[in-house]
């Protein structure tokens, strides 16, 4: 990719109150969203309907309005905070003489822009294509018909059929692409299952602050910025947590309102690592207003993957910005269900890694064992699983070890063993 200076493009935003929209788009967000895209704000235009006009959205009377914002500002893009049709984008477009998206194509472009690694790059594009092929229409008036009447018939496949069967192909090309991509995720999912290493993933709302919670973690130096979606790509790490042993730690991609229905189908494989996770930490940002629709957003993603049943610890992040203190909340059995902390400072961390040895060891168990040198194989076998979080050796040459382990692979040790690991067994936590 070459990247070559260019004037960011000036726009006018456009927010529509519907009486009947108890949850509209938050205009906040979207001037979050247009500055994530790069793009210049020149104006803000509302208005209030009780009801959306079909032909401009926002009636002829407001679009008349836009046109002449569009003229005087000399703006070159509107941006919508709601889904157009594709003849109200057509219509308003003939009006303004201006180009016009709407809040799914701007999100689009900002994941367009955030993919860096192949699969990233593939689910974008599949999903814009989707996106696009939903909106082709008559665009090109005589041009795409077929033509009828004697010497005037046309060539047989119109323009508009042609870009459709192309954008078809290239569609089943990227999907074939992408299974490919998701058979090898899956096959390392199945290795990490296999070896019992438990997986914790991040999720939450974008600009939560989960990158910077991750490169807290796993000091990975994962890019991390204050706008939305600064990351996109998913990243794995494995790290060991003190007093427990190995786990992976999983960044995903922020959800937000209304996230686009093909873009969660294209990031589904990358979704999945939320939904095959042992824990979810949902990353909340405390000291944003929106707190309890977010999290209600994240919920609604996670309900439509699938992922809503994966045990969860929130995480309320940011408590530098509204000095709250760092703490863990408990339930009625005594179980870690809220963290609250600051990624930036690491103010709570400790807590974080308390509690999540805590949710974690609901299914997994610490235990020590003394080997003699004839068990030897079992002892590689707790290697091989990355149980061990600790080994040294006493004057008889016997192997004093210290396991970390899941409970059911714990049981099926025992049982592969005939119950002989059970006499040698000397501390169960």
């Amino acid at each position: 990719m070459f990247e070559h200076a260019k004037v960011a493009e000036q726009a006018i935003l456009v927010h529509l109150y519907l009486q009947q929209d108890s949850a509209s788009e938050d205009l906040n967000e979207l001037v979050m969203l247009v500055a994530s895209a790069g793009v210049q704000k020149k104006a803000v235009i509302t208005a209030s309907r009780s009801s959306i006009d079909a032909k401009f959205f926002l009636g002829s009377g407001k679009a008349t309005e836009l046109a002449q914002a569009v003229a005087e500002l000399q703006a070159d893009l509107i941006i919508f905070n709601h889904a157009l049709s594709p003849a109200q984008t057509r219509n308003l477009e003939r009006l303004c003489q201006c180009r016009v998206i709407d809040r799914t194509s701007l999100i689009l472009d900002i994941f367009a822009q955030r993919a860096r690694s192949y699969e990233g790059k593939l689910q974008v594009e599949l999903a814009q294509l989707k996106h696009l092929a939903s909106r082709l229409v008559r665009g090109w008036d005589n041009i795409e018909r077929q033509k009828g009447g004697i010497g005037l018939r046309g060539p047989g496949e119109t323009r508009l059929e042609t870009d459709r069967r192309l954008l078809r192909e290239r569609i089943t090309v990227l999907k074939q692409r992408l299974a490919k991509v998701s058979q090898q995720r899956e096959q390392g999912r199945k290795a990490r299952q296999q070896a019992e290493v438990p997986v914790v993933s991040l999720v939450g709302y974008t600009n939560a602050g989960k990158s910077t919670l991750f490169n807290r973690l796993t000091q990975a130096g994962v890019y991390a910025a204050d706008q939305l979606f600064a990351t996109l790509d998913p990243t794995l790490r494995q790290i060991q947590l003190p007093e427990f042993g190995d786990l992976v730690v999983a960044d995903t991609v922020g959800f937000i309102r209304h996230l686009p229905h093909d873009l969660v189908a294209a990031f589904k494989s990358t979704l999945q690592e939320s939904r095959d996770a042992d824990l979810q930490l949902h990353v909340i940002d405390c000291a944003d207003e929106r707190l309890d629709d977010n999290i209600r957003q994240v919920q609604l993603v996670l309900e439509e993957i699938e992922a809503a049943e994966v045990p969860q610890l929130k995480v309320f992040n940011k408590i530098d910005q509204n000095q709250q203190p760092a703490r863990i909340e408990y339930n009625d059995e005594l179980q870690p269900v809220a963290v609250w902390l600051s990624a930036k400072t690491g103010e709570g961390m400790d807590l974080l890694g308390q509690a999540i040895r805590q949710r974690l060891s609901v299914d997994f168990i610490r235990l020590t064992l003394t080997l003699p040198p004839q068990l030897s194989v079992w002892r590689s076998r707790l290697h091989q699983l990355c149980a061990v979080q600790q080994e040294e050796f006493n004057e008889q040459g016997d192997a004093i070890v210290k396991v970390a382990i899941h409970r059911t692979e714990w049981a099926r040790l025992v049982k592969q063993s005939d119950g002989l690991l059970q006499n040698y067994l000397v501390t169960v936590v």
